[in-house]
């Protein structure tokens, strides 16, 4: 080891990615509060969702130029894979499980998001739910086929998140890759 390297500990790890978390909770609260309240409701939600769609696709193709540089092929069995990650594998979450077979689905699940606590600590869990959109929209920007959807999720009340990927329709992708057409249809 170098003598300039350090080294912490898992736990001091976790609270400063779940610090982050919170600051990055609170970044979208402040913006999207902002809109809203100097647009009205409706134009403020539109433009929140087109800076989250936004935000999905530069993460989602990251994902997909890493996962490609492996050489591997942008299919949902490769998201994630090796440096590919998109979500720090602790911290945002008080746990993870993946690859839950549930009522014939392979689901995943999330307890204790970070995030959505930090947006019932301000009563605001609908203005931060638009924030989950990134879901969805990073999965489409990786491979158009395919998106992540949640069927439960803690803002909306759930006592966790539970994602899903599953293929994409035709229109969904036309609406998805129009610039002024509602997609957030496709996460319900």
């Amino acid at each position: 080891m170098d003598k300039n390297e350090q080294c912490i500990s898992i736990d001091e790890a976790k609270q400063l990615i779940e610090m982050t978390s919170r600051r990055i909770a609170l970044l979208h609260l402040s913006f999207a509060r902002t809109l809203v309240d100097e647009l009205g409701e409706e134009k403020g939600k539109e433009l929140i969702l087109k800076a989250i769609k936004d935000y999905g696709n530069k993460i989602g193709e990251k994902v997909r130029k890493d996962v490609i540089d492996q050489g591997l092929d942008p299919v949902p069995e490769n998201y994630g894979a090796g440096k590919s990650s998109d979500v720090p594998a602790f911290g945002m979450h008080d746990r993870r499980e993946k690859g839950l077979l549930v009522e014939g689905k392979k689901i995943s699940r999330a307890y204790g998001c970070v995030l959505a606590k930090v947006w019932k600590e301000y009563g605001e869990e609908k203005l931060g739910r638009l924030y989950c959109y990134v879901d969805p929209a990073k999965y489409m920007a990786f491979n158009p086929d395919f998106t992540l959807v949640h069927l439960k999720a803690m803002p909306d009340g759930d006592e966790y998140c539970e994602f899903t990927v599953r293929p994409t329709t035709e229109k969904e992708r036309e609406d998805y890759s129009s610039r002024d057409k509602d997609w957030t249809y496709i996460d319900t």
